[in-house]
């Protein structure tokens, strides 16, 4: 009982303190506010950096072109085959067919010579589609499919696939780096600026040793203090991302630049940003104040 009761004690007087030193408070809060934006920033870039990856690598897809005399029995047999490999994740048939007729729609050209052809004249190829489940395994993959009996081609736009994975894994990792060094420097802010504020309160905390307060019982409202310090500035940085990512979002119809670069959408994307700034806010906010205390007024 005696450890709740110094436990909401400690509460209550974190909230009493933010209120008697109200300039000092606003100015951790305004500094804790700028560093959050920063972050928040960066996870949103991030987050779709790594959505627009993403998507490129689930699009690369291993086209197989079969055999023109193969029957439909060996064409069944490739596709069984393909199936039973780890690294494939879904395949589709298209038929020569099929290729023709998408091929007329996308040129008026292709449209006029393919007409004329019938489903015996029709020089094209019956394929399938690969997606793979991991686009890293894309050359050892395809390198397989090609031995199978009655695939006469394999193609993936090899040589460019693997500097694209490359390219987007460096991307990548950038991005995680840059969100890692943000909060680094943002908890580094944050710890002074507290510091500071319980430097200014140094005499405060002296009186309340020659009463015989415990090094627990001054920290605790202290550790609080901080915590809420954290969690106040951290509302500012979150209804001005979310609120202003969705107002781009809807300002460039999700997407930029292109339809191929879309935007996370904000639904998927405001959980994630809300959690990870507010949990670098309180965090950060309570360990700066405990850091502090502890270190600095060497209590």
């Amino acid at each position: 009982m005696k450890g709740i009761r110094i436990l909401f004690r400690s509460i209550s007087d974190s909230l009493t303190n933010i209120g008697r030193n109200l300039s000092l408070s606003i100015a951790s809060i305004s500094c804790i506010s700028i560093t959050l934006i920063l972050v928040a920033v960066s996870i949103i870039l991030s987050q779709n950096v790594n959505s627009f990856t993403n998507s490129i690598e689930k699009d690369v897809t291993i086209v197989v072109f079969v055999d023109r005399e193969a029957t439909k029995e060996e064409i069944d047999v490739v596709e069984a085959k393909i199936n039973l490999l780890d690294n494939v994740e879904s395949i589709k048939f298209q038929s020569k067919a099929e290729t023709k007729k998408q091929m007329q729609k996308e040129s008026d050209v292709f449209n006029t010579i393919m007409s004329e052809y019938t489903d015996e004249t029709n020089p094209l190829q019956d394929t399938y589609l690969v997606k793979v489940k991991d686009i890293n395994l894309i050359g050892e993959t395809a390198k397989e499919i090609k031995t199978f009996d009655k695939v006469a081609v394999v193609k993936y736009g090899e040589g460019m696939v693997e500097e694209l994975v490359k390219i987007f894994d460096i991307v990548k990792k950038i991005t995680y780096i840059v969100v890692i060094a943000l909060v680094v420097v943002t908890a580094f802010l944050i710890s002074n600026t507290i510091k500071i504020t319980i430097t200014n309160r140094k005499r405060e905390i002296e009186i309340m040793r020659l009463v015989g307060a415990s090094n627990s019982y001054i920290k605790l409202p202290f550790f609080f203090e901080g915590l809420w310090l954290g969690f106040i500035g951290s509302i500012i940085p979150i209804f001005a991302c979310c609120y202003g990512y969705l107002y781009l979002y809807n300002r460039l119809g999700g997407q930029l630049f292109t339809a191929i670069i879309k935007l996370v959408r904000p639904d998927a994307l405001v959980f994630n940003l809300v959690i990870s700034v507010l949990l670098v806010g309180v965090i950060v906010g309570a360990f700066g104040s405990y850091r502090a205390v502890r270190r600095y007024l060497k209590i």
